[in-house]
């Protein structure tokens, strides 16, 4: 049987940032019927692009 880890929280900040409203319907539009919250998608979605702008300055 496999050893049970707490989960740790990050520390978080609250940002107010306004997305254009297609924006919002596309990424809810998304999510729907998924077990995902409009500020997960939205991390996830930051974390990639971070990702992918660091690979392209090491190349």
């Amino acid at each position: 049987m496999g050893h049970f880890h707490i989960p740790v929280i990050p520390p978080t900040t609250n940002k107010t940032i306004r997305f254009p409203n297609d924006v919002i319907e596309a990424v809810e539009h998304a999510i729907t019927g998924k077990e995902c919250t409009f500020s997960a998608f939205v991390i996830a979605a930051v974390r990639a692009a971070l990702e992918d702008l660091e690979n392209s300055e090491t190349v």
